[in-house]
């Protein structure tokens, strides 16, 4: 077997066409476009190059076949928060073919070792966590907007290499053509009664001040978890611009509480339903094609990408309030039937909690996975986000 660096042109296209092998007849699959995965390695795209690096490679047989492709990548603010100095590992697909995974591992290993790291985690993303992160290991089913797709085999590959289970990352659907539970009104009720408390989604003429108020309650609410770090304003802005093709900006809604941002969730429509028809390619014809499946509402799902809510303001209701604002906007697109909510991870109790009182159920389940370089070391899972954090933050964090 021989691997080689991508360095080039043709070594580009060589990564990015070699899921066809993998994936060629899978009635699941959809194939990101090319250009989003460029954007992850190109520093003039990707702001994480402003503090970290990363490297891809694809495999090849001994009769030149394209059988694999990997990248392995730095981010240096997030790599030293951790026990051990922790790198990443992502865009990993091989064919079932044990030796060829292990290469590709230990390819990742070795360069990452090189360069002070003593643990990786994967499959992950060189960017944020809310795209191309964690192994889909339970519901093989049509991937939401950025969401990982991968053969069942791939787990036993990542587990038999010695990668252990760090946290998953758990997607639940909800069925729209359902009513909402009573309990869940009652608390939107109660919540909508609070005058101070009030609700605007997005708007264009303003995402300077949206940006601003995702990125002050983003900060604040995920300041707990062991490897926070603040949220990029330029990668917001970057994800927003790339969205608005296809975005709508009464699906992400802000709360303010006496006109302090203490909340926000944002939300897509599921645009992989017209990817899937592109393969990768957004030429003038594909462009075409995905103006004219946009207008024919191909989009029948949408994706909770992200939500957030001050620790002080988590019993107040707000959670239930921004979904009776969503409820509204669904009701005048009812081609719209099903919403992802994506992913939660096993770290935050409360959003889980959350997904139950809407009436959504089990979809699918990612798992991010750590190596540890050094097996006599104690492996640590994620740690918990605290359920009292608001007290905690009454308390001064103690």
């Amino acid at each position: 077997m021989l691997l080689t660096e991508v360095t080039d042109k043709k070594s580009r296209r060589i990564f990015l066409d070699m899921v066809e092998t993998i994936y060629r007849g899978d009635p699941y699959y959809v194939r990101p476009l090319d250009q989003e995965i460029e954007r992850v390695f190109n520093p003039e795209t990707n702001s994480f190059f402003l503090h970290g690096e990363a490297v891809r490679w694809i495999l090849k047989d001994d009769n030149g076949k394209v059988i694999g492709r990997v990248a392995a990548f730095i981010n240096k603010r997030k790599a030293f928060t951790f026990q051990q100095p922790t790198g990443g590992m992502g865009f990993f697909e091989v064919i079932n073919n044990k030796e060829a995974a292990n290469l590709l591992f230990n390819t990742c290993r070795d360069w990452l070792a090189a360069r002070g790291m003593e643990a990786m985690d994967g499959p992950i993303n060189f960017g944020e966590n809310d795209v191309f992160w964690g192994l889909l290991v339970e519901g093989f089913m049509h991937p939401g907007i950025g969401m990982n797709y991968n053969p069942p085999y791939y787990k036993e590959f990542f587990e038999s290499y010695g990668f252990k289970f760090y946290f998953e990352q758990i997607s639940n659907h909800l069925d729209l053509t359902k009513n909402f539970p009573d309990r869940f009104w009652k608390i939107a009720e109660w919540a909508m009664r609070k005058k101070e408390l009030t609700f605007r989604h997005f708007e264009f003429s303003l995402q300077e001040k949206f940006m601003n108020d995702m990125k002050e309650v983003y900060d604040d609410a995920w300041k707990f978890h062991e490897n926070y770090t603040p949220l990029d304003k330029a990668t917001m802005i970057k994800g927003i611009e790339k969205a608005k093709p296809f975005m709508d900006p009464e699906l992400i809604w802000f709360a303010y509480y006496e006109d302090e941002p203490v909340a926000f969730l944002v939300h897509f429509p599921d645009v992989n339903q017209i990817i899937k028809h592109l393969h990768g390619k957004l030429h003038l014809f594909n462009k075409l094609k995905f103006l004219w499946l946009k207008y024919r509402k191909t989009m029948t799902r949408t994706r909770i990408v992200i939500m957030g809510v001050k620790p002080k303001y988590q019993r107040f209701g707000v959670e239930s309030g921004i979904f009776f604002y969503l409820d509204k906007v669904m009701k005048k697109n009812p081609h719209i039937t099903e919403v992802e909510l994506g992913w939660v991870g096993d770290f935050n109790p409360k959003m889980r909690a959350l997904h139950e009182s809407v009436g959504a159920v089990f979809a699918k389940r990612h798992v991010t996975y750590r190596k540890l370089f050094n097996e006599t070391v104690e492996f640590q899972r994620s740690t918990i986000i605290p359920v009292d954090t608001k007290d905690r933050v009454i308390k001064g964090g103690e």
